[in-house]
This record gives structure tokens, C-alpha cells and sequence, in this order.
């Protein structure tokens, strides 16, 4: 049996006196930033917002409590990072993980990816 089609993204708590900045470093880097209550495979855009943020909190106990009012991302990988069927190289990890590391202070995240549905992206892209 096969897996439905996802992308691989980052789940990502951002403070959002940082968002815009970080969506332009992640553009730069062909990174593709969606919050969560707004990306276009959600329905209930508050709602999976409130849980992702609520979930990734619990996990850590209190040790990411600074970041309860944050703004959960998804973080997903641009065309130039595709390779077809074949999994994402280990560069664009790399290149994500470095970036986030670069705004430590205002982000929270685990070092892994998850699976999301496909993003649709608009025409002439």
C-alpha cells in the first residue's frame, strides 16, 4: 500500500514579531512558509493552529512555555530542493535547520519533519 502524496515540512512555533522576517529568509532559500491557520490544505484554520501549537507544548513540559502565544509554521522545500520520487538531500535540511538556528531566540522546533498534504502553489511559479 502506498502513502497518500505529502510534502515534507518542518512544524515550527515562530514569535511573530519575527514572521515576516523569517518568511523572506525562507523565500530567499526557496523554503516554503505556511502558517498553519492559513495554509490552503486546512479547513478549520484556528482550530489545527490551536492543536499543533497545544501539541508541540505539551511535548516539552514547560521548557517552550515562552512560546505559548507563538504562531505555528509549517516549513516545507521549493522545487530547486526536488529530486522527483527521490528523498529531499540532505543539503536542504541542512539549510533549514541552519536558518532556524539562526533565529533561535524566536523560534521553537523539533529537528525532524512531518508530512503534510500537497500544497497547492499558484501558476507561473
Amino acid at each position: 500500500m502506498r502513502r497518500e502524496p505529502h510534502e515534507n515540512v518542518a512544524t515550527v512555533l515562530v514569535d511573530p514579531c519575527v514572521l515576516t522576517e523569517l518568511e523572506l529568509a525562507c523565500m530567499a532559500l526557496d523554503l516554503r512558509f505556511w502558517p498553519v491557520r492559513t495554509a490552503p490544505v486546512v479547513l478549520d484554520g484556528e482550530r489545527v493552529a490551536f492543536q499543533v501549537r497545544r501539541r508541540l507544548l505539551l511535548a516539552r513540559r514547560g521548557e517552550w512555555d515562552c512560546a505559548a502565544d507563538w504562531v505555528p509554521v509549517w516549513i516545507g522545500f521549493g522545487p530547486t530542493w526536488q529530486r522527483g520520487e527521490d528523498p529531499l538531500p540532505w543539503a536542504a535540511h541542512a539549510v533549514l535547520w541552519d536558518l532556524l538556528g539562526g533565529h533561535a531566540a524566536h523560534v521553537r522546533f523539533h529537528k525532524r519533519l512531518g508530512g503534510v498534504a500537497r500544497m497547492p502553489v499558484p501558476e507561473g511559479r
